[in-house]
């Protein structure tokens, strides 16, 4: 009798677990977020030592360690201070290394800043990017007068398709991809950690601005998403595992990053196959190539907006080699 009681709990208790489903996707697990002061930084725990650093204007990601601390991006000038406090509830070390994932001011803005609040080990702040991305820098600072030191510069470059090195207890990898968002990207792969930080070629909710003043392309953008998809791997359910900090926007897994190269790659398609039919500029933007997509991608303005995008990737197709 008894042993019938037992059987019949346990298939009720089967039951039970069937009725309730799988358990949630790892992506769907609570994370520990802290917010500044004023509420206009929030830090995000992503994997182990791995920290994103949500702004208004951008995502830092930020490693922290034995070593010291490592910066993926450091903002804008004016939340530079408010985003080092926040990177101080994280590390009273010392900053050791800034990595620029591109040129733009919205995420190296920071640099001097950092460098200043942040030095005091026993070497100084490492600053490191591409050499496009520092050329670039130099070129624009030059041309504006800006005085900039020279500590706040990129003088740590690397030429070759990737560099690597190992900082608190991980290694780290930066990949260059080339002619994507800019001539000069930077992906950063965390290996230990399982996470990547991409700049701006994935910013899940806006259309990619492809920089073509800056030598960013169409094709070169789908190719850095597909080489940020052979770096990561989903776990359960395709959610969780290596997890995607995107320039602006949400934290994100592979799933996402398929989706939007899939988007990007349906667009540029669309409009080559207008370019071959002749059509002009205004004659593509009046066909309305991303109309599909432009609820969930385009911004009302600027440079994500779906006519901006539609022209950017025009002009990257129509560019002659």
């Amino acid at each position: 009798m008894t042993s019938r009681l037992c059987i019949i709990a346990f298939a009720c208790w089967g039951l039970t677990l069937a009725a309730q489903g799988p358990p949630p996707p790892p992506a769907a697990a609570a994370r520990n977020t802290t917010a500044t002061n004023n509420g206009n930084v929030h830090v995000l725990a992503v994997q182990k030592n791995v920290y994103m650093i949500v702004t208004p204007a951008g995502n830092v990601t930020a490693q922290v360690g034995n070593d010291g601390v490592l910066l993926v991006d450091t903002g804008t000038a004016a939340l530079a201070p408010e985003i080092f406090a926040a990177v101080r509830t994280l590390s009273e070390k010392p900053i050791h290394t800034i990595v620029n994932t591109h040129l733009h001011t919205d995420h190296t803005g920071g640099n001097a800043i950092m460098v200043k609040m942040g030095g005091g080990g026993p070497q100084p702040v490492r600053v490191m990017a591409h050499e496009n991305t520092f050329n670039r820098m130099m070129d624009a600072a030059v041309a504006a007068n800006s005085g900039t030191p020279s500590a706040a510069m990129p003088m740590n470059t690397y030429f070759t398709p990737t560099r690597d090195f190992f900082l608190n207890g991980e290694a780290i990898i930066l990949h260059h991809l080339p002619a994507a968002h800019t001539d000069g990207d930077s992906l950063v792969h965390f290996r230990g950690s399982d996470v990547v930080s991409v700049g701006d070629v994935f910013s899940p909710e806006l259309y990619p601005v492809i920089d073509t003043q800056n030598g960013g392309s169409v094709n070169g953008l789908i190719a850095a998403l597909n080489r940020v998809l052979e770096i990561t791997v989903p776990a359960k359910y395709q959610e969780g595992g290596t997890y995607v900090i995107p320039g602006h926007g949400r934290l994100c897994d592979e799933a996402e990053v398929v989706e939007y190269r899939d988007m990007v790659t349906i667009v540029r398609d669309r409009i080559a196959d207008l370019i071959k039919k002749k059509q002009t500029l205004q004659q593509v933007k009046a066909a309305r190539p991303s109309r599909d997509y432009d609820a969930e991608y385009g911004a009302p303005s600027g440079p994500s907006s779906p006519d901006a995008f539609v022209e950017a990737v025009f002009k990257s197709l129509s560019a002659k080699p």
